[in-house]
C-alpha cells in the first residue's frame, strides 16, 4: 500500500468520526435545528388557540392598534414586524404573557390581555414566542436578540 491510499483512509476516517460527534456530540447541530422547528410548530399552534382571536391569525393585530377603544382600552398590538413585540425583551415577552400587562405597564393601564401564567406552562409561553419571533425579519430578529442580551446580566 502506499502513502496516498493511508491518507485518503485517514481523511475519511476523520470525516466519520467528525460527522458522529455532530450528530451523537452535546451539540448536536443537527437535533438542535429539529427541535427548534418543533417548538414553532407547537409554538404556532398554540398561538392560533390563545393569540389569534385578539392578535390575528397573521400576527397583524387588532385594527387601530394605537388609538384606545371607546372603552379606553387599547387593541391587541401586532406580533408582526409591524408591530413593536420585536422591541421587548425575552424577559419581558414571557412576563407580559405570563402575567398580563399591568406589572410592566402600571396598574392604571386598561387592557384585555390576560394573563396566562395559570393557563399556559412556561414551556408553551417559550414556544409561543418561538413562533412569533420566528416570522420576522433578520433585522428585528437581531435587534430582539441584541436588546435581550444587553438586559441580561453578564
Amino acid at each position: 500500500m502506499n502513502k496516498p491510499f493511508y491518507t485518503a483512509v485517514a481523511v475519511a476516517a476523520a470525516a466519520v468520526a467528525g460527522t458522529l460527534l455532530l450528530i451523537a456530540g452535546p451539540h448536536n447541530l443537527f437535533d438542535s435545528k429539529a427541535s427548534k422547528l418543533k417548538q414553532i410548530a407547537q409554538g404556532q399552534s398554540l398561538y392560533n388557540v390563545r393569540c389569534a382571536s385578539c392578535h390575528g391569525k397573521n400576527l397583524e393585530g387588532q385594527p387601530n392598534w394605537q388609538t384606545p377603544l371607546p372603552n379606553g382600552r387599547m387593541p391587541a398590538p401586532p406580533h408582526d414586524k409591524t408591530g413593536h413585540t420585536w422591541h421587548h425583551t425575552d424577559d419581558a415577552l414571557t412576563g407580559i404573557t405570563k402575567l398580563g400587562l399591568k406589572p410592566f405597564a402600571g396598574d392604571n393601564y386598561e387592557s384585555d390581555m390576560p394573563a396566562f401564567g395559570a393557563i399556559l406552562s412556561d414551556e408553551e409561553i417559550e414556544a409561543i414566542l418561538a413562533y412569533i419571533k420566528s416570522t420576522w425579519p433578520e433585522r428585528e430578529q437581531a435587534y430582539q436578540q441584541q436588546m435581550t442580551q444587553q438586559a441580561s446580566p453578564h
